[in-house]
């Protein structure tokens, strides 16, 4: 799946000399973490939530109310924001923005056209319900996680087996066991349990379990 698909378009941007006050007010009012900074039209750099938090003075300060906003107005998004990008294309799948936020334990990714301009932001929450749309959640189903071998043939031969079990797979997932193995986990509309079990059981695979997901 591409990015553009799941990325927020057009997200909530600041300027480059906007004060940290009115950052925090952006995030307040349109309720998000994360604010891609602009100069000249073009991608800066970016401040999250957390940033701002930093550059706040501690609760703990003998500053007043009054006097800590002041200084929040006078500092500028620009001398605390992240210069160093990590960027995403917007015709990058879905796969290269996980992982790449994955190394880098970062929460979010500005999406850049051809041209390098803005054009979303993809986070970590809009890979989260990717994730639960890909392995049909929403629609409930059966879930059956199958221990099998790692070696060639194998999905089809367990696709093979659903089939003349006259059974529909809706979702697909293989994840590495650690001990040269799979783990299959597969979603669909099971109405008979035992015959599926006992078909994979036949065909020499471990059924891990079965799980009707609601």
């Amino acid at each position: 799946m591409f990015i553009y698909k799941r990325m927020t378009k057009n997200p909530v941007t600041i300027n480059f000399d906007i004060s940290i006050f009115d950052a925090m007010e952006v995030m307040r009012i349109s309720k998000i973490r994360r604010l891609p900074v602009m100069k000249d039209g073009k991608l800066a750099g970016i401040v999250t939530d957390r940033d701002l938090q930093l550059a706040a003075p501690s609760p703990a300060t003998t500053l007043s109310k009054y006097e800590a906003n002041y200084l929040l107005t006078k500092l500028k998004v620009h001398e605390i924001m992240a210069k160093k990008l990590y960027t995403v294309k917007a015709g990058a799948t879905i796969e290269e923005a996980a992982l790449l936020m994955y190394k880098h334990k970062i929460g979010g990714l500005p999406v850049l056209d051809d041209e390098d301009n803005l054009v979303g932001i993809i986070t970590e929450t809009d890979i989260f319900k990717m994730l639960v749309d890909v392995m049909g959640l929403p629609e409930g189903k059966t879930r059956v996680t199958i221990s099998a071998p790692d070696r060639m043939g194998v999905l089809a031969e367990i696709g093979g087996i659903f089939k003349d079990s006259n059974i529909n797979i809706t979702s697909f997932v293989t994840v590495d066991a650690g001990d040269g193995s799979k783990e299959l986990i597969l979603r669909g509309d099971f109405d008979n349990v035992e015959q599926v079990q006992a078909a994979l059981e036949a065909h020499g695979f471990k059924v891990i379990d079965i799980t009707k997901i609601s």
